[in-house]
C-alpha cells in the first residue's frame, strides 16, 4: 500500500483537523486534556509499530514517521504525551519476558497509555536512579527529573542503573504508590500542557516479572546514541506548519530546503544501519534545526505584533521549536549542535 493511501495516516489527518489544530492554542495554555488522550487511544494511533497479532498495525517506518509529523505540526503538546507510547510498545516488542504477554496486548490496542522515565540514565556513570535486588524483587531509589503525562498515563516504563552496570528497564503503574512520589507540575516555556513532573523514588518496589528489558549498560547505550544523531519528524512537522503560515512567495524556498533535508535523514534511516552513518545523520538533524528555526522566525515576522500574542498560533510553534532543540539530546549531539552554531564545525551533509 502506497504511503500516503496508509489508513493511519488519513486516521491522523482527521484527528488533526478535526481536534488537535482547533485546539491547539487552548491546550498549549490549559493543558492536554483528557478528551485528547481518549481520541488518541481510539484512533489506532498507540499501535501503529506494534506486532498485528496484538492488535496493533506493524506500520512502515515512512508511515509511523508521516503520522508523527501531522500529530506534531498540529498540536506538539499532544504528540509529545503519545510519542511516549512507542518506546515502551517497541520494548515489548522486542522483549522476550513476561510482562511482554501481560501488557503488549493493550498498549497496541490502545486500552493503556504509557510515559517514558528513562532519559536520566543517558548521564551513567552518575546514577541518578539504582536498582537493587531485594525481597524478590527490583527496589527502585532516586530521581526522575522528567516524565511526561503524568495524570495521563496509565502506565510508566521506568529505568535504572544496577551495581553491576546493567540497564534495567520494568513497569510500573503511573500513579503515586508507596516509594513514588511526583512534584507539581513543571511550569516550561513550551509543552507545559504535556504535563512533565520529576518523580521521587524512595524503595518503589516492583516485581521481577515487571522487567522488560536487562541489559549491559553500554550495550544499551550504543543503541541509544544511534537513534539520538537521527531527525525527529516531530521537526519537520513543526517546520511545515510554520510554513504554511507564510506567503506562498516566502515559502517556497523553505519548502525546498525541507524537501532536501528531510528527503536526506529519511534516506539515511531507511538505508543503514542504525551503528552507520552517525555523523552524516547528526549534521541532517542539525540542519533540520536550523530551518526549523528559519521557519518559525519567519512565521513570527510575518504575523508581527499579534503573532506575539497567545492566541497567535506562530508564537506557540516558535516555542516547540525551542523545546524540540533539547528533546532527545545527549551530550556528543549538543557538543556537536554548539560546534555548529559557533562555527567551530559546520553542519554539512
Amino acid at each position: 500500500m502506497a504511503t500516503a493511501a496508509h489508513p493511519l495516516l488519513d486516521r491522523a489527518r482527521r484527528l488533526a483537523q478535526d481536534l488537535l489544530v482547533p485546539n491547539a492554542e487552548r491546550v498549549d495554555q490549559e493543558g492536554v486534556p483528557m478528551s485528547h488522550v481518549e481520541a488518541v487511544k481510539r484512533s489506532g494511533l498507540l499501535g501503529m509499530s506494534a506486532p498485528v497479532e496484538y492488535g496493533g498495525s506493524g506500520a512502515p517506518a515512512a508511515v509511523v514517521r508521516r503520522t508523527a509529523e501531522i500529530l506534531a505540526g498540529a498540536c506538539c503538546s499532544t504528540w509529545f504525551v503519545q510519542t511516549q507510547h512507542h518506546t515502551p510498545v517497541l520494548t515489548l516488542t522486542k522483549s522476550e519476558l513476561p510482562v511482554r504477554e501481560r501488557l503488549l496486548g493493550p498498549l497496541a490496542r490502545g486500552e493503556l497509555l504509557s510515559g517514558v522515565a528513562y532519559a536520566h540514565i543517558r548521564r551513567y556513570p552518575r546514577t541518578p536512579v539504582r536498582v537493587t535486588r531485594e525481597r524478590g524483587g527490583l527496589r527502585f531509589d532516586g530521581t526522575v527529573p522528567w516524565y511526561t503525562g503524568w495524570g495521563l498515563n496509565d502506565v510508566m516504563l521506568l529505568a535504572g542503573v544496577t551495581d553491576t552496570g546493567e540497564a534495567l528497564f520494568a513497569f510500573a503503574e503511573a500513579r503515586e504508590q508507596p516509594g513514588l512520589r511526583a512534584s507539581g507540575p513543571l511550569r516550561l516555556a513550551a509543552l507545559t500542557a504535556a504535563r512533565t513532573v520529576s518523580l521521587e523514588l524512595d524503595g518503589l518496589w516492583l516485581p521481577e516479572e515487571a522487567v522488560a528489558l536487562c541489559s549491559p549498560y553500554e550495550q544499551w547505550a550504543a543503541g541509544d546514541r544511534s537513534k539520538t544523531v537521527s531527525t525527529s519528524p516531530a521537526v519537520f512537522g513543526i517546520t511545515e506548519a510554520a510554513l504554511g503560515l507564510l506567503d506562498e512567495e516566502d515559502a517556497v524556498p523553505l519548502r525546498a530546503r525541507l524537501e532536501e533535508v528531510r528527503g536526506g535523514a529519511y534516506a539515511l534511516a531507511d538505508r543503514a544501519a542504525p551503528h552507520e552513518h552517525l555523523e552524516e545523520r547528526l549534521a541532517l538533524r542539525i540542519r533540520a534545526y536550523d530551518l526549523m528555526r528559519t521557519a518559525t522566525t519567519a512565521a513570527v515576522v510575518t504575523g508581527g505584533g499579534r503573532a506575539l500574542l497567545l492566541s497567535a498560533r506562530a508564537q506557540r510553534l516558535a516555542r516547540e521549536a525551542l523545546f524540540l532543540l533539547v528533546q532527545g539530546q545527549t551530550a556528543e549531539s549538543r557538543r556537536a549542535h554548539l560546534d555548529a552554531l559557533t562555527g567551530r564545525r559546520p553542519a554539512v551533509a
